[in-house]
Formats: C-alpha cells, structure tokens, sequence
C-alpha cells in the first residue's frame, strides 16, 4: 500500500461537514419511521384477519357440516388479501398525499355519481314494473355496476389530470401545496464550487432561501475525496462554500435530505426535484440551463447575472486603465477593466506598467465578449510613481554624461547635428553626389 502523500492531503485543509438543516420536500423514511410503519402494518393484518373473520365464523358456526376447512379456507384468502395489500404499500414508498387525495375523491364523485344513477334506473324498472329476479333485471343491475365503474374511473382520471385547475371550480380545494412569498433556490454543485455566491450573499440582496440538496453535498464530498488534485481542490471549495453559507446570517441555508429514486445523476435528480416542488435552480452550468428551459423549470445562471453587471462602455468615454502587455499590433498596449473587459489602446506599448487616460473609439463583439479599442487622451499618462522611483537614477546619469557646451567642438557639433534635412531630393543622384559623412 502507498503511503499518503501527507503534502496533498493536509488535515487542515478540510472544510468541516455542513450541517444537516431539515427542508420540506418528498424526503425518505427515517429508522423511526421504517420501524413505525412495520408495526401498523403487523397491526393491519391482525386486524383484518380477526375483525374480519368473527363475524364470519359466527355465522358457519351454526351451519351443519362445517369442517376444518371451512375455516383455513377464509382465513387463508383473508391473510393473502391483507399481504398483497401490504406489499403494494411497499412497492410505493414515494406516495405524494396530492395523488392519494385526489384518487380518494375521484372514487368518491364516482360512487355519488353511481347512487343517483341507480336511483334512477330503480324508478325506470318500477315504472315498466321489472319484478326482480328476471332477466331484464338482472341487464339492470348489471349496467348500474357498469356505469359505477366508469364514472368512478372518468372522476379519478379527471381529478389527477385537472387537479391544479380544480380549485377554481371548487373553492378552498387545493391539491398541491403553493408556495407562499419568495420561490426557494436549489443550488448547483456548479455554484459552489464557482464560490461567487458567498459574496453575493453577503450584500444582502439574495432574499430567496437557498437550498442545498444532499446529493449536492455528497457529490462535492466524493470531489474532496479524489486522487485527482484539481478535482480535490473543488471539492474542497465547495464544501468550504457552503459552510461559509451557513455561517452567514443574511443568508437562509438548508441542507435538503431529498432522495429521488431512479436519479442518472446530479443535473436529473436536480431537475426533478425542482419540478417536484416547483422550485428554482441556481447555477453556473450552461448546459443545465438549456436542459431545465426545455423541461419547463425556472432557472437562475449567476454568470448572465455577472453579464447584466458588466459596466457599459460607450465610444466616446474617457477611462483609466492599467497598460499590463504589448497587443497584437507593435505600437498597442492591451489593458483590463475591473471587470475582465479588454481594451486596446493605440500608441500605448511604451506605457506597460503604468495608468493612462484612454478615449474609447470603437467596440468589437467576439465570441468571449466585447472588446474595446481606444486612444491615449491628450498623451496623459500617470507615471509620478515611476518619475519619482526613477529620479535618483536619472539625476546619476544625468552628471556622469558629458556636457555638450562645455566641450571646445560643441558649435561645430551642434551645427553638424542640427542640420536641416533636404526635403527636395532629386530623384536621381549624379555620380559626382557624395553623401555627407557626418549625417
């Protein structure tokens, strides 16, 4: 075995765990829960096997020619009955109340449904004067069975299929419970480990609850975990994230303890967890953004949000800026904006590591952003820090070099030196032209 590479993994460096904070969603059965429900569900088949059967066996009890079979023979299909009953309890762990509400009141619509129809159909036969026990009786009763059936079938499929529009036709019945004042964010892996949101928490201008789903935490634990050194150090800002959330008070954080059975992973059981409880989604991911606007759920991008922030700069505006690099061109500076804006300026190679007063003159649009070009404004340049670091060596070098007037060739020197330039040269030289030596 290996041993640990104690540099790459300090103990010091690991965030502590989040905690754990409660948030109201399809969550799964805790222990106490589980061990609660397998007590009801023993209490569920003795119930229905003894209340169930005694009046049963009360009964056959008087009969003749009762056997020992006769009572196995109930007790067994009574015993199976409440088992398959049970099992499908356990076949769907993830009931929602909504949808067990509204099959309970389709069923119910239905059976009233039913009753008036029977009542009716009972008036129609004593009217053509149908004796029961006859044929056309029994076509009665067995289309009042028939129509009971369909109408409560027609009222369940009608209520979960209609639900959210229900409760204008019924006042004060709702089957899903509305959020009431600002929509919660279910943050993405994406958010914490991009880190900005700690900041912009800390203005005070986030109102929205954030939430962060178990799953998130443990996918940034497996990140913190890994051998890879980039995907640790991910991790590890992302858990340390979200402690700093937590600790924040203006920041309202809750860790979601939600499972979502059948989840491929973390993006899908995002999604589906937002649907579920008609939440918002915070993130940086680009992809999930285009994935949750064609599944229809709502979805904040921090960076369109860093985008709309962005200074606009207008041709015509005077900046200041930092020259930090030569540009393409030979006599371009490249220099930035606060914000990561580049801008360009002409004639300003010579001024790299000094702040210059530059005139935007034009904007580009390129795939990364915009780019600005601009021209130095009247020459100013802020470089007192640089005259001033540079004073004593320009004072030193200025006594070492010799003074021109006080040499005794300095009016010879200086006429040779200050001549004036032809500006009317012949295109064609005689061979008799000689060159000037001194130029």
């Amino acid at each position: 075995m290996d041993a640990p590479n104690i540099g790459d993994n300090p103990s010091s460096n690991v965030p502590p765990r989040p905690v754990v904070t409660r948030f109201d969603s399809t969550a799964g059965p805790t222990h106490a829960q589980r061990f609660l429900l397998l007590i009801i569900r023993l209490l569920f088949l003795v119930l229905l096997v003894t209340v169930s059967l005694l009046p049963f066996v009360g009964q056959i009890s008087d009969m003749e020619g009762a056997t020992f079979g006769t009572y196995v023979l109930p007790f067994l299909l009574t015993l199976a009955f409440g088992i398959a009953i049970v099992l499908l309890d356990v076949a769907t762990p993830n009931k929602r109340l909504a949808s067990v509400f509204g099959i309970y009141f389709g069923i119910v619509a239905g059976l009233v449904g039913t009753l008036g129809i029977s009542v009716l159909l009972d008036l129609v036969a004593e009217s053509w004067d149908l004796q029961p026990g006859t044929m056309q009786r029994a076509y009665i009763d067995l289309l009042k069975l028939a129509i009971g059936i369909a109408l409560c079938y027609l009222a369940v499929s009608i209520v979960l299929t209609t639900k959210d529009d229900l409760r204008l036709v019924i006042p004060y019945v709702e089957f899903a419970k509305e959020l009431r004042g600002v929509r919660p964010l279910l943050v993405d892996t994406s958010v914490l480990i991009d880190g900005r949101i700690t900041a912009l928490s800390e203005t005070g201008m986030l109102d929205a609850p954030l939430v962060v789903p178990q799953f998130v935490v443990d996918e940034l634990q497996t990140l913190a975990d890994s051998s890879d050194k980039l995907k640790r150090d991910r991790g590890r800002r992302g858990l340390g994230v979200v402690t700093k959330l937590q600790q924040n008070p203006l920041a309202d954080v809750s860790i979601d303890s939600a499972t979502i059975p059948g989840g491929r992973n973390v993006d899908h059981m995002l999604l589906r967890l937002a649907a579920d409880q008609n939440v918002r989604i915070l993130t940086t991911d680009y992809n999930l953004n285009k994935v949750a606007d064609i599944q229809g759920v709502t979805v904040l991008n921090i960076n369109d949000l860093a985008a709309a922030l962005k200074s606009q700069v207008i041709p015509g505006e005077q900046v200041r800026i930092e020259i930090v690099k030569r540009g393409e061109a030979p006599d371009q500076g490249v220099g930035y904006l606060p914000d990561g804006t580049m801008i360009v300026v002409q004639d300003a190679v010579q001024h790299i590591g000094s702040e210059v007063d530059a005139v935007i003159t034009n904007a580009l649009q390129t795939a990364a952003g915009k780019l600005f070009f601009a021209d130095l404004s009247n020459g100013e340049v802020n470089t007192a820090n640089d005259d001033e670091a540079n004073a004593p060596l320009e004072a030193a070098a200025d006594s070492a070099k010799p003074r021109v007037n006080d040499s005794p060739t300095s009016p010879l020197a200086d006429a040779a030196t200050n001549q004036p330039r032809a500006t009317d040269r012949p295109t064609h030289r005689s061979k008799s032209t000689r060159r000037n030596p001194r130029r």
